[in-house]
């Protein structure tokens, strides 16, 4: 039986390599991994998990490490941004001199180019089982959804929009609505 930082690192090695247009890219498979796969939390865990990792500084690709704590502490931690972190960081190395050496190629042009929808769908998809996994009911996927509507259009500060959320929430919460 493998402990369970290895098992957190073979988990995340392979989803570093699909990291494709950044850490978002991975969360919808990361979700199925660590929910429905492994069974390590729960789907609300996750999303708490998720928006604690987005308030915090640093890259998004850090749920990894916060995820790694919570199911196996600090060696969980460890396993898991490594596992997120290491092969990306030496593909991104490879990958780097390649572009430079045939900048502007036609080949890399049309992978650029196909990538971006793929990265696109990624996010969707993430999107998607985040707004799912919500346990706040039909009232979270509403908010959810017009905050993203408004930060998509209109320059509106998404500090703002997180303090209104939690507004809303804690004063539906006050009345015994929710």
């Amino acid at each position: 039986m493998q402990s369970l930082p290895f098992s957190l690192l073979l988990v995340f090695l392979p989803l570093s390599l699909v990291t494709i247009g950044g850490g978002q890219s991975a969360i919808a498979d990361m979700h199925r991994q660590i929910v429905e796969v492994h069974q390590w939390m729960s789907a609300a865990q996750f999303v708490d998990a998720f928006a604690i990792a987005r308030l915090a500084p640093g890259p998004g690709s850090l749920l990894a490490t916060l995820i790694g704590w919570q199911i196996a502490g600090f060696w969980g931690a460890i396993a898991a941004t490594a596992g997120i972190f290491g092969p990306t960081a030496f593909l991104i190395y490879g990958v780097a001199h390649i572009w430079s050496r045939y900048e502007g190629a036609r080949l890399l042009r049309a992978l650029e180019k196909g990538l971006r929808p793929v990265a696109a769908g990624m996010i969707l998809a993430a999107s998607y089982v985040l707004i799912q996994s919500l346990d706040s009911g039909w009232l979270g996927r509403a908010i959810a959804l017009i905050s993203t509507a408004l930060l998509m259009l209109t320059p509106v500060n998404p500090l703002l929009l997180i303090a209104t959320g939690a507004g809303c929430f804690v004063g539906l919460h006050l009345l015994a609505l929710i």
